[in-house]
């Protein structure tokens, strides 16, 4: 899966990220591994993949568009820099950590917006990102990890997800992508 050894890339994201960026990186592992065994998927791989999702998410906007430049982008992700992240992230763990997996790369890649059709997969690592227990406030992801325990819990945690990120974008005028929409509505 890669070439890189977990301590090297520890190391790598400790030192590119955050303290509270890496504190998050690494709940988000620990999560993704929980829900990975939950729903009968490979939780080392969950787990190494929660880990590195926002390896880009502390680039400047200057070195994310260079990167960006050369990708296809929806436009959601061209449009709101806090996005830039997630397909750069993808890039940087292809070519920083070596990683060739296509599914590893695929969630990297749509942690943020999310698309339409995820794979069980990206599901589990885009809430991940969303309800891991290091720094994401008890009384958003609640009812977000109540929902896993329902049948078809990953698509009702999406929806709940996705249902806050609208709420939360008209609340603050601000544009919601079409793939945002598209997504909520193939959930309902």
């Amino acid at each position: 899966m890669v070439c890189t050894s977990l301590e090297h890339i520890k190391n790598w994201l400790e030192a590119n990220l955050t303290k509270e960026r890496f504190e998050h990186s690494l709940g988000t592992a620990e999560c993704a591994a929980e829900l990975a065994e939950k729903f009968g998927l490979d939780k080392d791989k969950a787990y190494f993949t929660g880990l590195i999702h926002d390896c880009a998410k502390c680039m400047s906007k200057d070195e994310s568009l260079e990167i960006m430049k050369d990708l296809k982008l929806c436009e959601g992700e061209i449009t709101n820099p806090k996005t830039y992240h997630a397909p750069v992230g993808a890039c940087v763990a292809c070519n920083e950590f070596g990683i060739n997996d296509e599914e590893i790369l695929s969630a990297i890649r749509w942690h943020t917006l999310g698309k339409a059709d995820m794979s069980d997969f990206e599901k589990i690592i885009f809430l991940a990102d969303k309800i891991e227990t290091r720094t994401r406030p008890y009384d958003i992801i609640s009812p977000i990890r109540q929902a896993l325990n329902e049948e078809n819990g990953l698509d009702k945690a999406l929806l709940i997800c996705y249902k806050n990120t609208i709420k939360s974008l008209v609340d603050r005028e601000l544009k919601i992508c079409t793939t945002t929409v598209d997504i909520y509505n193939s959930l309902l």
